[in-house]
């Protein structure tokens, strides 16, 4: 337990018995309402494929700038490629003023898109939009499609837990994941050689927009801190080995706030520390298909109330904050 994040053990869940299965689904379910975060261990991903991937993502933000831009975002509403430092604002998703966040960041979308009329019409847009490789880091390309494809099986593993502890058969949520707009974001925050200014952080406060996120970094100080609902921040540090999971806005809405979509940012390192504290962060954002509908499941509002929330389409809700995010329109 980290700070009052607890982890968890999918092994039995992934491995076991009913029995074990429904265990495993309590505690997931008592972490999403109590805090939104959780870290898991036992989740079959080998430690040599993590560290491999987080090296070459390293490999790739110590590339000069100017090799870097050579897959710059090309328009600031595509989530693909790369966004040089302090061009992002997190906390304006949540319609908070605040500076530019102190990172730099590849985005990685979907990679394997049928070519038909859902993945290439007008009402696809540019979720599946195709992902911008570089020529250098030897290896990139292949490494991080081989990390995506098991964050991406990891996140359906989750999704059946997430399943059985609200008491829906374990395939409930596939239909709105099965074309599914997940991202992989890797991130730099690299040293800090000059004072942030007043109110800027490395990553601002923020909900994430999908169902989960799934989250490795490195040990540098200068990180990860959630919310719980009494309002103070609490570091959240994962034991080697394990990864941090955190519960975002769909799930909040489907479970009609009875799980936490925890407001979380990243924070400076000590100043003392601040110009050797260099970061490497990957996030795995696992985000339904653009079309579907999120709303509160029926379970999840009590008898003679109303659903907390609307019917919310997925791809609307995230084009919202995105958008807000990279000040776009």
């Amino acid at each position: 337990m980290t700070s009052g994040i607890p982890n968890i053990d999918i092994a039995p869940f992934r491995l076991g018995d009913a029995a074990a299965r429904h265990t495993v689904a309590k505690k997931v379910d008592a972490a999403s309402r109590e805090i939104g975060f959780f870290t898991v261990s036992g989740h079959g991903v080998p430690t040599e494929e993590i560290d491999a991937t987080m090296a070459m993502a390293d490999r790739f933000f110590l590339l000069p700038e100017v090799e870097k831009l050579t897959i710059r975002q090309p328009a600031p509403q595509i989530s693909r490629g790369y966004t040089p430092l302090a061009a992002e604002q997190l906390s304006a998703g949540l319609g908070e003023a605040a500076p530019p966040d102190l990172k730099e960041l590849i985005d990685i979308g979907p990679i394997e898109i049928a070519d038909d009329l859902y993945h290439t019409g007008p009402d696809a847009g540019d979720f599946f939009h195709p992902n911008i490789w570089p020529e250098k880091p030897a290896g990139f390309r292949a490494t991080m499609e081989g990390y995506y494809r098991r964050m991406n099986g990891l996140a359906d593993t989750l999704m059946e837990i997430f399943a059985v502890a609200l008491g829906c058969p374990p395939d409930f949520f596939t239909p709105h994941l099965d074309r599914n707009i997940s991202a992989l974001r890797l991130i730099c925050y690299p040293e800090q050689h000059a004072p942030p200014v007043p109110g800027q952080l490395r990553g601002g406060a923020h909900t994430d927009y999908g169902t989960l996120t799934i989250l490795t970094a490195d040990q540098a100080p200068g990180g990860l801190q959630a919310r719980r609902r009494d309002g103070a921040w609490i570091d959240v540090m994962p034991s080697e080995g394990s990864f941090i999971v955190n519960i975002g806005d769909a799930m909040q809405i489907w479970t009609n706030d009875v799980w936490i979509s925890t407001l979380h940012r990243v924070v400076n390192p000590p100043a003392h520390l601040a110009s050797t504290a260099r970061r490497i962060s990957m996030p795995f954002f696992h985000q339904p298909n653009y079309d579907a509908l999120i709303e509160p499941l029926p379970s999840c509002v009590p008898a003679g109330s109303s659903p907390r929330h609307p019917p919310m389409s997925f791809g609307a809700h995230w084009t919202r904050k995105w958008n807000a995010s990279r000040e776009v329109g």
